[in-house]
């Protein structure tokens, strides 16, 4: 399979990966071959890329950190506890604190796979795929950071629910909300629930902080800001800019790290970036790429001690129909003067 944007797509390719809508149903099965029609109602729903099958990778397989299955139930509790907080009540700890505890589990498991944020997202389940894949990506940083269990399951609650304060309603009489208030608003809804932490609470109000201070919403720096916080302050701003903006298109993975990269010590604690550098592919599998050989090909695996140099299946064509093409791998670990020159996905 490969990863494409959704204007590259072609009429008559077929779909790679089954396409969710935010209660889990599914949308759109895999290997269903894409009209015109279906391809302008994805365009409609926000849908900015999908994985297309490609007959010269069909044996790639995606390495996931925590399986489908799990992602979508961690959805639906999530959207089940929003829809509480909602209507007054407090969320169901007991249910949030059972996928967090797979979630756990799973990423204990697959610790040498690589992170990838290739996520299809539509308009009605950004916020929730947003939740869910911090709150991965932030247990997998937590790890490589030597958290214990209980500290463990403490970020990944808050960062499960960093951004609940956006569900919640504004106080009567208000009369425009206040700028960027979701994080007051998450922590005094979260404090209110006896079961939840209150560092998992302090995460939902600190995750915007910078370490030079110019955060919100108290301008915290650096030392009094807690690494819980650090963690999804970095994990947070990563997905973000992936997630399409506006009628545009996200950043490629490795644009975001290299953005990231940039604001170390100025927003982003440098203890938390070098890990967090290591748990994601700059490249994820399923991404065509040029390389500074003029080549093209696509990412087919991962280097874990080396996310930013993976495995490339390039292909020569020999003939003139479209399956006579030679094939050929070059390890970037390995190849050290070939770089990848462009994403083309």
């Amino acid at each position: 399979m490969k990863y494409t944007l959704i204007d590259h797509v072609q009429h008559g390719e077929r779909l790679a990966k089954h396409i969710f809508a935010s209660d889990g149903r599914v949308l759109l099965q895999e290997d269903v071959q894409l009209t015109v029609g279906i391809l302008s109602r994805l365009r409609r729903m926000g849908v900015k890329a999908i994985y297309i099958k490609d007959e010269r990778v069909k044996d790639v397989k995606l390495e996931e950190v925590v399986s489908e299955r799990v992602k979508r139930e961690t959805i639906s509790t999530l959207q089940d506890s929003f829809q509480l907080v909602q209507t007054g009540k407090n969320i169901d700890f007991q249910a949030v604190r059972k996928v967090i505890s797979t979630i756990i589990d799973e990423v204990l498991q697959n610790q040498q796979t690589l992170f990838a944020l290739m996520d299809i997202r539509t308009e009605d389940n950004e916020l929730y795929v947003h939740s869910v894949n911090v709150c991965i990506l932030s247990t997998i940083v937590g790890i490589k950071m030597g958290l214990d269990r209980t500290k463990l399951q403490e970020l990944a609650i808050g960062a499960l629910l960093h951004d609940i304060g956006k569900v919640v309603d504004d106080a009567p009489g208000q009369l425009e909300p206040m700028k960027n208030d979701h994080t007051w608003k998450g922590f005094n809804l979260l404090r209110k629930n006896k079961e939840i932490s209150t560092l998992s609470s302090h995460i939902a109000l600190t995750h915007h902080e910078n370490m030079d201070g110019t955060g919100y919403p108290r301008k915290l720096k650096d030392e009094e800001i807690h690494v819980l916080s650090k963690i999804v302050a970095v994990t947070n701003t990563y997905d973000r800019l992936l997630s399409p903006k506006d009628g545009g298109k996200g950043m490629f993975p490795y644009e975001a790290c290299e953005y990231l990269l940039g604001l170390t010590n100025i927003q982003f604690s440098h203890e938390v970036m070098w890990r967090f550098l290591r748990a994601v592919a700059f490249y994820p599998t399923g991404s065509q790429v040029k390389l500074s050989t003029k080549e093209t090909g696509i990412v087919v695996d991962q280097n874990p001690g080396l996310p930013q140099r993976p495995i490339i299946r390039v292909f020569h064509m020999v003939g003139s129909a479209s399956e006579d093409f030679d094939v050929k791998h070059i390890d970037l670990a390995k190849e050290t003067t070939v770089f990848i020159e462009e994403v083309l996905s």
